[in-house]
């Protein structure tokens, strides 16, 4: 059998010299072309789970895995985010004086790309968001949800074959929560990449093929089945 994407073994981080034990020998295998929901309460790892699935943060012990391969230095990892994985957070993160083109164009910078080919994947990522004619456009000139759009093409402008969402409806009100969810599915759906959303938001777990929940920094259940429509 082929390697998953992405597996974590035997993860444990604590914090607060072990006192504050965020993820306790956790294991979570994920697939290529996976929808895949993480669920939990608050403090059950979730976020913890992302930082180091994606190196933003390291593990005090276990390993990371990419298609077989353990990814434990930062030179791996930056490599490996540039190339692979996408982030989209809860937290747009978007530069206030940088321009949705100029935002997007930075996340670009040490692909190899030249100028013109970086302003031309930057403009088709924000295009593919519904964003095509809001390039110019300042962070404070746009909504909460077209915000959440930008960050969303600066995270799928380089191509990568997996994308964390993190809490990515949690700061939108109703109505762009779910044009924001139906993108993120919808894109996943055309494109094929791995999509793993982190959320407490049953109904939204519910459109994913598989749910993962957690508590006390493990994985307490996994279960496959048909997304909701």
């Amino acid at each position: 059998m082929s390697a998953p994407l992405l597996a974590l073994e035997g993860i444990r981080r604590s914090f607060d010299h072990g006192r504050i034990v965020a993820l306790d020998g956790l294991d979570l295998a994920i697939g290529a072309g996976e929808r895949v929901a993480v669920l939990g309460r608050s403090g059950s790892g979730k976020s913890c789970l992302v930082n180091v699935a994606t190196g933003l943060d390291r593990p005090d012990a276990g390993r990371v895995c990419w298609r077989g391969q353990v990814v434990s230095s930062r030179r791996d990892w930056a490599a490996l985010r540039r190339r692979s994985i996408g982030i989209v957070f809860q937290e747009f993160h978007l530069l206030p004086t940088l321009s949705a083109q100029h935002n997007v164009e930075l996340a670009l910078m040490g692909n190899g790309l030249s100028g013109r080919d970086q302003a031309t994947r930057a403009v088709a990522a924000l295009d593919s968001v519904g964003l095509g004619e809001r390039l110019r456009n300042l962070p404070a000139e746009l909504s909460g949800g077209e915000r959440q759009r930008v960050a969303i093409a600066r995270a799928i402008a380089r191509e990568p074959e997996l994308l964390f969402a993190d809490e990515p409806t949690g700061n939108l009100d109703s109505a762009n929560a779910g044009q924001v969810a139906a993108l993120l599915f919808d894109l996943q759906a055309r494109t094929g990449m791995t999509l793993v959303m982190v959320t407490h938001d049953v109904a939204l777990a519910a459109r994913c093929h598989r749910r993962v929940r957690l508590a006390d920094g493990q994985v307490v259940e996994d279960l496959r089945g048909r997304a909701a429509a």
